[in-house]
């Protein structure tokens, strides 16, 4: 009983494509800093996914949606997840469940990490009752439609969205 344990980490990855950052992910980010010291959140670069923002884009509006919070790193990565927290020396990755639906893709790819590098521990929170239908994907599909998502995403977000897509259309 008068083993030592271990420190608790005090930081994690959070990562994700973030094309674009919702307000769901602010959620987990917000919850995450009440466990962790740090959070760093990793654009994803994955040019099989035909993102809407560039990964820099990606990370400016996730700056500008946290307000420069200085216990949320703002970072991207391309390769192997595991790679990259080796790099940085973080051994828990963080991972967001709305629905059922997101569990058998998030077990494979846990146990993926965990096969690659045993040191890697995943930490999986499901997001706020309020943004459980909120995905980027939907969101995207919302503007392109001509809906209005402010509340669903970060007011930037909201305003980059809108030009990125409709860009100088007028809405008659």
């Amino acid at each position: 009983m008068n083993e030592k344990k271990p420190a608790r980490p005090s930081m994690c990855i959070y990562p994700g494509s973030f094309d674009p950052i919702t307000n769901g992910h602010m959620n987990l980010i917000e919850r995450a800093l009440n466990i962790f010291d740090n959070v760093i959140v990793a654009v994803a670069n994955n040019p099989d996914k035909n993102p809407l923002f560039s990964v820099k884009e990606r990370q400016e509006l996730i700056r500008l949606s946290i307000a420069n919070n200085p216990s949320v790193i703002v970072d991207s990565f391309e390769g192997l997840l595991v790679d990259y927290a080796r790099k940085k020396g973080v051994h828990v990755v963080l991972r967001g469940m709305r629905a059922v639906s997101d569990f058998e893709y998030e077990f494979q790819m846990t146990f993926m990490n965990r096969k690659l590098d045993r040191e890697i521990e995943t930490i999986f929170m499901t997001t706020g009752l309020r943004w459980l239908f909120v995905n980027s994907n939907v969101i995207k599909s919302a503007v392109k439609a001509g809906a209005c998502v402010r509340g669903l995403v970060p007011d930037v977000v909201a305003d980059r969205l809108e030009q990125k897509i409709n860009g100088n259309k007028t809405k008659e």
